[in-house]
C-alpha cells in the first residue's frame, strides 16, 4: 500500500447542517471557467489532466497542474477564476464541496461588486 499525502487545511467553518457533493468538471480549450462566485462552505479539488488557472480573493492567480490539489475556504471569499489555462487541451477536476442546505452550490458575484473591488478578467 502507498499514501500520498496532497494537501492538509483546515477550514474556518463548516456550515451548520452541510453536506458533502464530488464534482468533475471539465472545461474545453481556452475555457475561461465559471463567473467570479462564492461557495457557502469549504472545497477542495484535485487536477485530472491539463492545467487550471486558480484565483482567489486576496491571493495571486496561479497555475494548478494534474496531479496537483487546492482548496478554498468558502462563505465571503470570491472565487474569481478556474479557468483552463491552456488553449490546447482541455482541464478536468474534480472538487468536493460542503454545501449548506437551502444555498446553492455556487453563487454568481454581481458586476457591481467585482468593479468595486477592483476587479476585472483579462
Amino acid at each position: 500500500m502507498s499514501l500520498t499525502v496532497l494537501q492538509e487545511a483546515k477550514p474556518p467553518f463548516i456550515p451548520e447542517g452541510a453536506h458533502a457533493m464530488t464534482i468533475v468538471i471539465e472545461y474545453p480549450p481556452g475555457d475561461p471557467g465559471t463567473p467570479p462566485h462564492r461557495h457557502p462552505g469549504p472545497a477542495f479539488g484535485y487536477v485530472l489532466e491539463g492545467e487550471m488557472v486558480f484565483e482567489l480573493e486576496g491571493e495571486p492567480p496561479r497555475v494548478v497542474r494534474a496531479g496537483e490539489a487546492f482548496w478554498e475556504p468558502g462563505g465571503d471569499v470570491i472565487h474569481y477564476q478556474d479557468g483552463n489555462n491552456r488553449a490546447d487541451i482541455p482541464v478536468r477536476f474534480t472538487v468536493t464541496m460542503l454545501c449548506e442546505p437551502g444555498r446553492p452550490m455556487v453563487d454568481l458575484v454581481a458586476e457591481e461588486e467585482l468593479r468595486a473591488k477592483g476587479w476585472s478578467r483579462k
